[in-house]
């Protein structure tokens, strides 16, 4: 018998709510979480805008003494792994804990504490800085604190493929479990690297928007006014579990993955392809074994960059032909800004929900059409629409692609 791969729950730390049913309310509304940051330090740097968490109840997850040891990425990592499984309802104590696993990325990691102690070091020594510091910065250590807070033993996996990130671990978990080697696997992605030097490696890079004085107005992806991404920060964790096991126990499925697409450009660091998205995509339908025309709702990469726009329509149009003027396209970055390697997994769950509650989320600050991104990015407001089959596109500078493939769950 063909093995099949559920979703049992989803949890989400974003600028837009640090809970699901928060978040999907604001991203239906059309609401945008970006904000002037006010802090000094960036005064000088052309991009003063982003999309940062706010009220994040760390201590509902952490003791104090665990907060000293991790990094906000990995703090918010977990926090939406929580939700994720208490939503699921996985029986901790009786699984085997040697079948589940987890697969969480960042593009990042913990950069905040690299900066942190390196300034101590500079200013104060070596005796400073914190023994915690390695722990704390590597990208693996999310995977590592759900694994070890949670009692996991499966496989654990950390991709780090910039923005593709949270798509390619959603993707390889799925694999995973889809060949039989595991019965569950926590999957997604998150980032906290909201910071000076960021800010300054992207703005020399011209590739962030400069719309400080009107943030809300900022991430506008297709628009022909866009002017770059938005920097954002949180986590969106998914838990995968093989549809045998879920329906054995009772598990309350919530969409179910068909497909994934994972192909590389090779082509420049940080300029698209549109032949490596357009694969992946092909590859993700060719898996689901399903046309073209199956598809309804693609959430798309859509950053607000000039170029990457662009692309990602031409691959569009690419794979799906005439149809693709008849798909729903958004990008709910619009909304949440980039939150670069957690952005796979906050998309997941949006296309998840867009799936059961047949509405395609809008693509807000859609105001002037660019004749070279012409499809239907639903400008800016939700619509109600039949879905039955989505794509969720992610792309990543060194030209990383990855494209999943969710299904409604029908009971069957």
């Amino acid at each position: 018998m063909e093995r099949r791969v559920v979703v049992t729950g989803y949890g989400v730390v974003s600028p837009l709510g640090n809970d699901v049913d928060t978040l999907w309310d604001n991203i239906k509304q059309g609401t945008s979480g970006i904000k002037k940051l006010e802090a000094d330090e960036f005064k000088e740097i052309n991009t003063q805008i982003a999309g940062t968490v706010t009220d994040f109840q760390a201590e509902n997850y952490f003791d104090k003494k665990e907060l000293g040891k991790y990094d906000l990425f990995a703090q918010y990592a977990y926090a939406a792994a929580k939700q994720a499984i208490d939503q699921s309802k996985l029986d901790i104590e009786n699984a085997n804990m040697n079948r589940i696993g987890v697969y969480v990325g960042s593009g990042i990691g913990g950069i905040n504490t690299v900066l942190e102690n390196h300034n101590l070091l500079i200013e104060k020594g070596v005796r400073k800085v914190s023994p915690f510091m390695v722990p704390m910065m590597i990208s693996n250590m999310a995977t590592g604190i759900i694994a070890i807070k949670l009692g996991f033993k499966g496989p654990s996996f950390s991709p780090v493929s910039a923005c593709a990130t949270g798509n390619h671990a959603i993707g390889e978990a799925y694999l995973n479990i889809l060949h039989g080697y595991s019965d569950a696997i926590v999957a997604g992605g998150a980032e906290a690297s909201i910071n000076p030097l960021s800010f300054a490696g992207f703005s020399r890079m011209r590739a962030m928007s400069t719309l400080n004085d009107d943030p809300q107005k900022a991430s506008r992806p297709f628009d022909r006014a866009r002017d770059g991404f938005v920097m954002s920060e949180g986590a969106g964790i998914l838990v995968l579990e093989e549809f045998e096991h879920a329906k054995k126990r009772g598990a309350t499925i919530l969409g179910e993955i068909v497909g994934y697409g994972s192909t590389t450009d090779a082509y420049h660091i940080t300029s698209p392809d549109f032949d490596g998205a357009a694969r992946a995509m092909k590859l993700a339908l060719g898996m689901a074994k399903i046309d073209p025309t199956d598809i309804d709702y693609i959430n798309a990469h859509g950053t607000s960059t000039p170029e990457g726009d662009k692309s990602e329509t031409k691959a569009i149009k690419t794979v799906f032909g005439e149809h693709a003027y008849n798909l729903m396209v958004s990008s709910t970055k619009s909304m949440t800004g980039h939150l670069f390697g957690a952005a796979g997994g906050v998309e997941a769950i949006i296309t998840l929900k867009s799936i059961v509650e047949d509405i395609a989320p809008p693509t807000i600050n859609y105001e002037t059409p660019d004749e070279e991104c012409d499809l239907n990015y639903v400008p800016n407001k939700a619509v109600q629409t039949e879905i039955n089959y989505a794509l969720s596109n992610g792309f990543g500078f060194g030209g990383h692609n990855a494209v999943l493939a969710f299904k409604k769950f029908t009971g069957e």
